[in-house]
């Protein structure tokens, strides 16, 4: 067991965040690794739990990844966006804020910004590779 205070970890500016080949801007979001495990073989954890802090205005643009995650939003509010796969068009935007949950499954595209213009936005963020066990 490892026992620590999210203080404890390090503050890691975000500035890009890879999308169909290319390394789009990020802009004002931080990351702490509370916890991680195992190598996904691309440079993630197969899990992962991470606080995240977006600064007024912080933004995460459009972005997919293998695995599954979910986020708890703590603190100010968000809007979240799902984008169709094909065409990256938002097809759903919603506004959430402290106590909501935000599920995004493998693969599929989407972005956050914090819209306060003078709060900074705080959410944790557990991620999972889950594998299909067909067939067995």
């Amino acid at each position: 067991m490892e026992v620590l205070n999210w203080q404890e970890c390090e503050d890691v500016q975000i500035k890009k965040f890879p999308y169909r080949g290319q390394q789009l801007d990020v802009k004002g979001i931080s990351i702490r690794w509370l916890s991680k495990h195992g190598d996904d073989g691309t440079g993630y954890p197969e899990y992962g739990l991470r606080f995240f802090t977006a600064q007024p205005g912080g933004e995460i643009p459009i972005h997919n990844h293998f695995y599954h995650q979910t986020m708890y939003i703590l603190s100010g509010r968000f809007e979240c966006y799902q984008y169709d796969p094909q065409t990256d068009e938002v097809v759903k935007k919603s506004v959430c804020g402290a106590g909501d949950v935000i599920y995004v499954p493998s693969l599929e595209p989407h972005g956050m910004k914090n819209i306060s213009d003078s709060e900074s936005a705080t959410f944790l963020c557990c991620i999972c590779n889950v594998y299909d066990n067909a067939g067995e």
